[in-house]
């Protein structure tokens, strides 16, 4: 039987229409830096190792619709971000140009869409928990 190969996830890619304005909002909200640019591709992530995100220009992107409808263009996916403090990590977002979603459905998770409309959730462990 021949071994398994290797496989490590190495990020995840979000479309944009402008791949490097996408970047710069994630690379300010998360404190990453870039680790390759390409024109229309960049990649970021935490210092050292580690899965980082991705961001592609696509010039036939359209923004995902959240809470998903039948007939709107779908989210696909979203980010889960751990946060400290929920309110000043949402102002920040804020700050950065991310929106705070109309629907949100937990008391406990904050739902924001980035600036081309990719929703994110912000949440805070609960204490106690690891």
């Amino acid at each position: 039987m021949q071994p398994s190969p290797r496989f490590t996830l190495s990020a995840t890619t979000l479309d944009a229409p402008d791949a490097r304005e996408l970047a710069r909002f994630y690379q300010d909200l998360l404190g990453w830096q870039v680790r390759e640019e390409e024109p229309d591709w960049v990649a970021i992530g935490p210092a050292g190792a580690g899965a980082g995100l991705s961001f592609q220009s696509e010039p036939a992107f359209t923004r995902p619709v959240w809470p998903s409808t039948p007939h709107g263009q779908q989210m696909m996916m979203h980010l889960d971000i751990e946060v400290d403090e929920p309110a000043p990590a949402v102002e920040r977002a804020v700050a950065l140009g991310a929106a705070v979603a109309d629907l949100q459905p937990q008391d406990d998770v904050r739902v924001l869409l980035d600036p081309v409309g990719h929703p994110f959730c912000l949440w805070t462990r609960a204490r106690g928990h690891a």
